[in-house]
């Protein structure tokens, strides 16, 4: 392959860029949510209803592109990356700010997938992995040690769900 051009650093760069706003946004936008009268169902539900609809056009042409995926791969991205880590992740966000929430997730979500493709994918659990990894939880143990260990409302984080 070719060099990249500046052209192509920028548009790497501005991808880069965007995907880190994405995520970070929607903790952002979900804690903020949360804060109100929404629940993390209702946040779930606005995330994927919102996207699902969006890209429901490029779906209808493109199919669920299953002669690639498989039926496993297909179950895979959607539990894996869909509702259930989302839901997860909104009822975390009840009890914990949002600055902590995206550095957990940062760190949870290679941890897990490198847990799963080991026995569903069969990959190499590499010694450069397993460096990477450790320093991953070394960081996740960071924040909670750092939190005092504890699990639920502090004067720092806490707020009165509108009933």
């Amino acid at each position: 392959m070719s060099n990249p051009n500046s052209a192509e650093y920028m548009r790497g760069a501005l991808c880069g860029l965007g995907a880190a706003c994405i995520w970070s946004g929607w903790i952002v936008v979900a804690r903020l949510g949360l804060r109100t009268s929404l629940t993390p169902w209702d946040i779930a539900a606005l995330r994927f209803g919102v996207g699902g609809l969006l890209l429901l056009p490029y779906l209808w042409r493109k199919g669920l592109a299953l002669d690639r995926l498989g039926w496993l791969g297909l179950a895979a991205l959607v539990l894996g990356c869909g509702a259930p880590m989302v839901l997860l992740v909104n009822a975390g966000l009840l009890f914990a700010p949002a600055a902590h929430a995206g550095a957990l997730f940062s760190g949870a979500v290679p941890i897990m997938v490198a847990l799963l493709a080991v026995p569903i994918l069969h990959e190499a659990f590499t010694p450069a992995k397993r460096v990477g990894l450790a320093l991953v939880l070394a960081g996740v143990i960071a924040i909670v040690w750092s939190a005092g260990g504890s699990i639920g409302f502090s004067s720092s984080t806490s707020f009165a769900p509108n009933s």
